[in-house]
Parts: structure tokens; C-alpha cells; sequence
């Protein structure tokens, strides 16, 4: 058996997987009265524990991997690197919630517990995949070494919504895709996604569920503002990220950014069900907007290669990021889409 190698973390952007940290007194401080139902319905779910049985390797995946080629071969490990990184620092921050609220707030203790349950055993299972290819992430390290970034509770509600939601639209996205086409399955990871999912979707209902427990959070005028922000910012961040890495979506038998514009289009959908805004993605300028976002993104990443003048990188780097901020800004303000549920919802 080879040996198995600590991979070093990838180098942090703003692109790359975030760890997280909030105001936890605030967060004890919640009165989930208002929907004790959905809670208590969400809790006996996770429970239940639908995939306590899904994540246990066959002997399918005892074989080499040694026939992909190096290109693909290494946007797979850095798939798995960013998606366990992600799952990891999700653990991370709902085993602390859960921690903290022990005290004053038992049932979602106990949510945030089973979370981080299911985000733990996504974060292994991925782990344990890159040890196929002699690697692995050393977790501890990047407890004690990443950057946390603060996010006041509201804005963890609806970035994690949010990411739990995209995540689903990412995995069942994928597996629906290779159920359909086998042949491009390049690794039998793929075979989880749909229970996988299921577990991001509930994930993503209790987050729903916090944020009608507190209205104030999706009916006022600055709630529409943020909303507008954190739907741009994960779909930007996915539709950069994705695009920057096509060939690994070529390996599977998808085109990137057709793949990013379903997930896309899934994931507003289902926002428009909780948030009171959604992104107008039919106007005729988003994903246009966006693809340019894309190519600067593109330009970015080769500047050191393309360029051997100091000066020049930096002039590059200043037009790069300019048009990059102008873009983001320019769909910011997109006339958004007006939402009824979330009015039905919290009245």
C-alpha cells in the first residue's frame, strides 16, 4: 500500500472555503417560540439519522486510480480538498453552536449537534477519498491555522441557508447527471450524491426555520438588501470558481457553465420561498455579466505567468479587479424579483 501524504491546505482566497465564527451570546439570546413546530419536526428528522448506514466504502473503491490523466486527476483531489475543507469548517462552527447553547436553548443544541454530526461524516468521507490518491488533509491543522471569519448571526443565516440549498442543486445536479451517463462516473464517490444531498437539504430547512423565527430578518427593507447580497455572492463565488476549474466538469461529461446556470436557477428558485427578494438570472444581462466576471477571474489567475513585469502584474491585477467589482456591482442592482411566500410565511 503507498503511503499516505498530508496534503498542505490550499493557499486561502476569497474564493476558497471559509471557517466561521459569530456572536454566540446573541445567538443564545433567540426565541424560536414562534416556530417551535417546524423545529420539533426538523429534530425528529435528525433523529432519525436517514444516512447513519449511507457512508461505508464498498470494495468498489478498492482499486488504482492510476488511469486518469494528471490534469484530471488533480481538479478531482482539489474538488475534494475544497468540498471537505467545507464540510469540515461547517462542523467546526455547529459542534460550537451546539456547545454554547446547551444552556439556554436545548432544541437547537441538539439540532446544531446532529448537524455537525452529518457535516463530520461528509468532511471524513472525503478525507478518506484522498487517501486514495496517497493524501489527506490534516483537520486538526486547519482548526488551529485557518482565518475565521466573524459573521453576526443573521448573515450566518443566510449564507449557510444559502450554501446548504446550492449544495443540494450541486450533488443532485451531478448524480442525476451520471445516473443517466455511467461512463463518466470517474470515481465512485459519486454514487452518495443522493442521499448526500438530502442531508444539505435538511440542513438548509432548519435554516429557513431560524430565519422566520425571526421576522425581522425577511421583511424589512434592509432584509432585501442583504438577501440581494448573499444570493449574488454565492452564486458569483460557484460561477467564478466552477468556471476557473471547466475540465474537471469536462472529466464528468458537463459543460460548467451550463451546469452553474441549472444550479443557479434551482437555487433562486428555492430562496424565493424563504428570502423576499430573488435575482432576476432570466434578465437577458446576468449570466452575461457574470461570464465576464469569469474571463477577469481568468485574467487573475495567469497574470504571473503572462506577465514578467512587476508593474505590469499590478496594472493588470488593478484593471482585473476594477472590471471584476464594476460587474459585481452592476448586478447588484439588477432590478430583483419581489417574492410573496415570505410575507405568507412570517404574518
Amino acid at each position: 500500500m503507498a503511503q499516505t501524504n498530508i496534503k498542505s491546505p490550499a493557499k486561502e482566497t476569497l474564493l476558497t472555503p471559509r471557517f466561521y465564527t459569530t456572536d454566540f451570546e446573541e445567538m443564545s439570546k433567540m426565541d424560536i417560540s414562534n416556530n417551535e413546530e417546524d423545529f420539533e419536526a426538523i429534530l425528529a428528522e435528525f433523529r432519525t439519522d436517514y444516512n447513519k448506514q449511507h457512508f461505508i466504502r464498498g470494495e468498489e473503491f478498492d482499486q488504482s486510480w492510476n488511469n486518469l490523466d494528471q490534469e484530471t486527476r488533480s481538479l478531482f483531489i482539489e474538488f475534494l480538498e475544497r468540498s471537505c475543507t467545507a464540510e469540515f469548517s461547517g462542523f467546526l462552527l455547529y459542534k460550537e453552536l451546539s456547545r454554547r447553547l446547551q444552556k439556554t436553548n436545548p432544541v437547537l443544541a441538539e439540532c446544531f449537534l446532529l448537524m455537525s454530526r452529518d457535516e463530520a461524516r461528509h468532511a471524513g468521507f472525503l478525507n478518506k477519498a484522498m487517501s486514495d490518491f496517497n493524501l489527506s488533509l490534516d483537520l486538526g491543522f486547519l482548526t488551529k491555522n485557518r482565518t475565521y471569519t466573524f459573521f453576526a448571526p443573521k448573515f450566518i443565516f443566510y449564507a449557510t441557508y444559502l450554501s446548504e440549498k446550492i449544495g443540494y442543486w450541486r450533488y443532485i445536479t451531478i448524480y442525476r447527471h451520471l445516473e443517466q451517463y455511467p461512463e463518466h462516473r470517474i470515481y465512485p464517490i459519486f454514487k452518495f450524491f443522493e442521499n448526500w444531498c438530502q442531508d444539505e437539504n435538511r440542513h438548509g430547512d432548519f435554516f429557513a426555520a431560524l430565519l422566520k423565527s425571526s421576522p425581522e430578518f425577511l421583511n424589512s427593507f434592509e432584509a432585501k438588501l442583504w438577501c440581494r447580497f448573499f444570493l449574488l455572492s454565492v452564486f458569483a463565488t460557484m460561477y467564478l470558481n466552477d468556471l476557473q476549474r471547466s475540465s474537471f466538469y469536462t472529466s464528468i461529461g458537463l459543460d460548467a457553465r451550463q451546469y452553474d446556470i441549472q444550479v443557479i436557477r434551482k437555487t433562486n428558485e428555492s430562496a424565493s420561498r424563504i428570502f423576499p427578494v430573488a435575482l432576476n438570472v432570466d434578465h437577458p444581462l446576468f449570466f452575461k455579466i457574470l461570464d465576464d466576471c469569469a474571463c477577469q477571474n481568468k485574467i487573475l489567475g495567469s497574470i504571473k505567468s503572462d506577465y514578467d513585469n512587476t508593474l505590469i502584474q499590478l496594472i493588470t491585477k488593478m484593471r482585473a479587479y476594477s472590471k471584476l467589482a464594476i460587474n459585481l456591482v452592476r448586478l447588484y442592482f439588477l432590478k430583483p424579483l419581489n417574492t410573496q411566500a415570505t410575507w405568507e410565511t412570517v404574518k
